[in-house]
């Protein structure tokens, strides 16, 4: 009986729709089936198909009958235009591919366009690897009950990262790393990548017609399980989203268990040694801040276990390939640990299909959460001082653990830090000056966000030798992404002021901010939105008293200053001949806006905002709060309001997103313009006062 192939090269029994082992969709085998392309490449059977058209196995035989693969690019289009911008995307993609040139990626041959099936086709050639996938051999092995064993996948992982920092170096993201798209290769046992996730966004783009930049952004290409939240759920990819995929590849071949199925208890599923749980577990954090950035840091933390020391050296008949495996990639570290998380690599390429104009601007890339308080560098940097004979207390007003200008190393000949380090940490003082972050700030914020990602340290100092070098590369790795997420995320005048807002500031916001006819409770509905898009983990908790409610302050700040320019604020009028009015508009992830109605008492007063379910929390407030009325609506899902108003003046009404794509809205105001007469009320005995900037559990969480 004869088989079908997926894509994957599953073997399955003819007729089969579905493939059993991956699930992919089958199609019956092509006519096409033996055809001679171009009088070159002899067809021998279909492996699968796809969106973007069928996959063969042939011959070339021109190169003495060498086995190769050949790509059809037939998207499921009829419009010309349509059709005609799919290939040239596809050509691009090819092109970006040809250019990655290392031996445990198959080589993109050629593109070649020519009549088959009597229609016109354009076919992409690369190489054929023979050889089981890792699922495959994960398959066999739980047949005997069996799964893959610590060394081996540390042996997997050790062959594989130097592949990924090469392709992540040239600004390409695989996108799609599972058990199903790494081939132990047969000739030499060294994995190898296949089916990069770019030409899946070429297939989604012929087929919705969108335009490029937007299906880079939105498609979802990623195994379920495999790929991070912030690729499947956005489209956003990044050096780290392969370095979580590949985790969960790890946890996939230790458990014999869907990584989906795992969820966050996947500790207690596995038998590892502690040191590669910990490593597991920081590529597979929630918080792309706290992840690895590089394929190399991973790497170099794998050094240290005593199963690293047993994985072989790449005996490959492919010569440069032994290079990778004996000694992986001098990247720079420096280079490495300053790419910031939230952006493309320095090449300015998302993906390998598009180049600079498609790739997602860094605004719009949502951060990971850092988190915490802690004192162990503290220690650690009066200890610094002291080796390195600088004045006691300096470190409070100068960057010896980024030296300045003046503090070079030269003039430290006591340092303990390798130049390497050095390096880094003068990076990091150079990026921290040109943000005006001050830089005791930067300190305690980054310490205290390293001790909370790793209690398994219990607060302890680092030591200045090597035996830490590993926990100070992390520890300025979080500095790094902290200066990042400033860049994107805060404006000059709020980095300059890190760590010097007071209670007299908030205070002094809530002045400025009722001149506009505006409350202070509106102004931190702004900045909570803001925050808890960024932070959401700190949502009802205690921290404005913490290095993270400085952030926190300097985002409200930041929202003061939106309020009065008029970015976030506007006026709305009823008209005298209307009962009602409209304004609608488009809420970035995290964004608010305040809207002020100037109404009287005993009008009936009508509300509604039109919005997808669930995405807005809407806030309706009065003119003077009082203590048995401080509101009349909070932070509240309800999309409508409607009731006959207590008080005459400038009512504010809140919109604050609560989602984490854009939204757009609309906000319906209706008041009848007859009022009726009430009955006279003694003022209250106490009237609530406006509420402080920064009040409530956290900031103004309400």
């Amino acid at each position: 009986m004869s088989s079908l192939y997926c894509s994957k090269g599953h073997q399955n029994v003819a007729g089969s729709h579905f493939c059993y082992l991956c699930g992919e969709q089958i199609q019956a085998e092509s006519s096409g089936t033996d055809q001679l392309l171009e009088q070159r490449y002899q067809i021998l059977r279909q492996l699968g198909a796809g969106g973007f058209g069928r996959t063969y196995l042939a011959e070339d035989l021109t190169r003495f009958q060498e086995r190769c693969v050949l790509k059809e690019f037939a998207p499921q289009v009829r419009e010309e235009p349509a059709l005609q911008k799919a290939e040239e995307l596809f050509e691009r993609e090819a092109g970006a591919l040809y250019q990655l040139q290392h031996p445990q990626i198959p080589r993109f041959r050629e593109l070649f366009r020519t009549t088959f099936e009597q229609q016109p086709r354009l076919f992409l050639v690369q190489d054929y690897v023979e050889g089981p996938t890792y699922q495959q051999l994960l398959n066999e092995r739980q047949e005997t009950g069996q799964v893959f064993a610590e060394v081996e996948v540390v042996q997997m992982m050790a062959h594989l990262l130097p592949v990924l920092e090469y392709i992540h170096s040239r600004g390409v993201i695989h996108r799609d790393i599972s058990p199903d798209n790494l081939i132990l290769r047969a000739a030499d046992h060294l994995p190898v990548l296949i089916d990069f996730g770019g030409i899946k966004v070429i297939a989604a783009a012929a087929k919705s017609g969108a335009p490029p930049a937007e299906v880079a952004y939105l498609t979802r290409v990623g195994k379920v399980g495999y790929a991070p939240d912030e690729q499947l759920q956005d489209g956003r990819v990044f050096p780290h989203s392969d370095l979580y995929a590949l985790a969960m590849t790890a946890l996939a071949l230790l458990t014999g268990r869907d990584p989906a199925d795992l969820a966050s208890n996947w500790q207690a599923s596995i038998t590892v040694s502690p040191e590669f749980q910990r490593i597991l577990q920081r590529m597979l954090s929630n918080h792309a801040l706290a992840r690895y950035q590089s394929a190399t840091e991973v790497l170099r933390s794998l050094q240290h276990l005593d199963t690293y020391r047993t994985v072989p050296p790449i005996a490959s008949p492919h010569s440069p390939a032994s290079a990778y495996a004996k000694s992986p990639p001098q990247t720079d570290v420096t280079q490495a640990v300053a790419r910031s998380p939230m952006a493309p690599p320095p090449s300015q390429m998302g993906t390998v299909a598009y180049p600079a104009a498609a790739v997602t601007p860094a605004s719009s890339a949502k951060p990971a959460k850092p988190r915490g308080d802690g004192s162990g560098i503290l220690t650690l940097l009066l200890v610094a001082l002291v080796l390195g004979s600088v004045g006691t207390g300096a470190w409070l007003t100068r960057d010896w653990w980024l030296p300045a200008a003046e503090d070079r190393v030269e003039e430290q000949p006591s340092t303990p830090y390798s130049p390497e380090e050095q390096a880094r940490k003068e990076n990091i003082r150079v990026r921290r000056e040109q943000l005006g972050v001050p830089s005791p700030f930067l300190v305690r914020l980054t310490d205290s966000t390293f001790h909370r990602q790793h209690p398994e340290l219990g607060g302890r100092s680092l030591s200045l030798g090597p035996e830490d070098a590993t926990w100070r590369e992390m520890w300025d790795a979080i500095a790094v992404e902290w200066l990042d997420l400033f860049e994107q995320h805060l404006s000059a005048e709020s980095r300059r002021r890190l760590g010097g807002f007071t209670t007299s500031d908030r205070q002094g916001w809530r002045s400025e901010v009722n001149q506009l006819n505006v409350s202070s409770r509106a102004l931190n509905d702004l900045a909570d939105g803001r925050f808890f898009y960024l932070f959401p983990e700190w949502r009802g908790e205690e921290f404005i008293d913490l290095p993270i409610g400085q952030v926190w302050q300097a985002i409200a700040l930041d929202q003061l200053r939106a309020l009065q320019s008029g970015d976030r604020l506007e006026q709305v009028q009823i008209p005298q001949s209307e009962f009602s009015t409209a304004v609608n508009g488009t809420l970035p992830p995290g964004a608010g806006k305040v809207y002020i109605a100037e109404l009287s008492q005993g009008q009936l007063f009508r509300l509604n905002v039109q919005a997808p379910p669930q995405s807005t929390l809407l806030s309706l407030y009065l003119p003077v709060p009082t203590q048995d009325r401080p509101v009349l609506l909070e932070d509240s899902p309800e999309t409508q309001w409607s009731r006959e108003l207590p008080q005459s003046g400038f009512y504010e009404v809140v919109v604050v997103s609560n989602v984490d794509t854009p939204i757009e809205y609309t906000v319906n105001l209706a008041a009848d313009q007859v009022t009726t007469t009430p009955a006279p009320e003694s003022p209250p005995e106490n009237p609530a006062e406006d509420e402080p900037i920064g009040s409530g559990a956290g900031a103004g969480d309400s």
